[in-house]
């Protein structure tokens, strides 16, 4: 009994180590929206939630903001508005994304401007006078290095990288992108057009195509995707990944929001490859889409001017939670976020 007693427990604790545990994906069925501000001057397209879980929003009307919020004491502080004029010319910002150190934003038309944000302190980085400029989306690998995406201005797509921690900023040679299609460009209407992980970095355009980087930007190829292009207003306006295998494309055309046809994608390669999915089904045109963190790639939130809709099966039914219209999302944790639009800015806490 001496032998055997050891031999049993050895057993039995390889045994338990053999079994898989088994995910089961929730199924939420209401959103709770708490409106954190409202205010009329509010157009929010670039919204982020900070290294340190604070919210930080550029408006579309030159202004920014910083929301403090604790779920400890419910306690909300905002600090709201920072100007963000320069010259006397207002600033239209869509795009945010921030360090360790630092938030960074970049507006829309020409002249661009990128910004480089730390508390009262506004910094101008990247100046472009090009009259087709037009910066859509960007995102940070890094505290050091980081990518600003725009529409084509000389054949190819706009893209520009930072490798000093934003301090300064260069733009790509076309020789070094893949060559753009017509009129090539990005909706800047989330600041999700960027979606990293690790080294990897994919970026969804107006002409439906995915373009993808293995090394941080320093190369690129393009990939085709099945969603609905025909027209200028349609293609693809949300791209996230959950890991470096499986992402999530949404889009439509905002001009017919009800159109549901040929308007979400889904990969299961790296994006070498997608697949139409809910084909003919709901949500129609949507801005935004998230994966919700920690959830194994299952579930996923879409949201848009026509509502809130949930998906527990990597996208391929959903349901509608809410008419409540926004423009983009972003997760603090696996069952609350804080969204964007117009005239407001909410946290949206989800429940089975």
């Amino acid at each position: 009994m001496k032998l055997l007693t050891p031999l049993f427990l050895c057993f039995l604790f390889l045994a338990s180590c053999g079994k898989k545990e088994t995910f089961k994906a929730r199924n939420f069925s209401k959103v709770e929206i708490n409106h954190l501000l409202e205010d009329s001057l509010l157009n929010v397209r670039a919204l982020e939630i900070t290294v340190d879980d604070n919210v930080f929003f550029l408006t579309s009307n030159g202004f920014g903001g910083v929301a403090y919020y604790s779920d400890y004491d419910d306690k909300l502080d905002i600090v709201y508005p920072i100007p963000m004029a320069h010259d006397s010319i207002e600033n239209n910002f869509r795009a945010f994304a921030s360090t360790n150190k630092n938030g960074f934003g970049i507006t829309i038309g020409s002249p661009a401007r990128l910004y480089k944000i730390k508390n009262d302190e506004k910094v101008i980085v990247y100046h472009e006078n090009h009259p087709k400029a037009f910066y859509d989306s960007m995102d940070f690998w890094n505290d050091e290095e980081g990518i600003a995406i725009g529409d084509s201005t000389e054949g190819c797509l706009s893209v520009i990288v930072t490798r000093d921690g934003g301090n300064t900023w260069s733009k790509l040679s076309c020789d070094d992108l893949p060559k753009g299609t017509e009129n090539e460009g990005a909706f800047a209407a989330s600041d999700t057009n960027i979606a990293i992980v690790d080294d990897k970095t994919w970026v969804a355009t107006t002409a439906g195509r995915v373009y993808y980087s293995p090394n941080k930007g320093k190369t690129w190829e393009v990939f085709n995707t099945p969603i609905v292009k025909e027209k200028e207003t349609q293609g693809i306006y949300s791209i996230d990944f959950y890991d470096e295998l499986n992402g999530f494309a949404i889009g439509g055309d905002y001009t017919k929001p009800d159109d549901n046809t040929a308007n979400k994608i889904r990969t299961n390669d790296g994006g070498k490859t997608w697949e139409l999915v809910a084909q003919n089904q709901n949500p129609s045109y949507r801005s935004c889409v998230q994966y919700i963190p920690n959830r194994k790639g299952k579930e996923l939130v879409a949201i848009g001017f026509k509502g809130i809709d949930y998906s527990n099966d990597s996208g391929a039914t959903w349901k509608h939670l809410s008419d409540e219209g926004f423009y983009t999302i972003r997760f603090l944790n696996d069952s609350i976020a804080y969204a964007a639009g117009a005239g407001r800015i909410s946290k949206l806490t989800f429940r089975e």
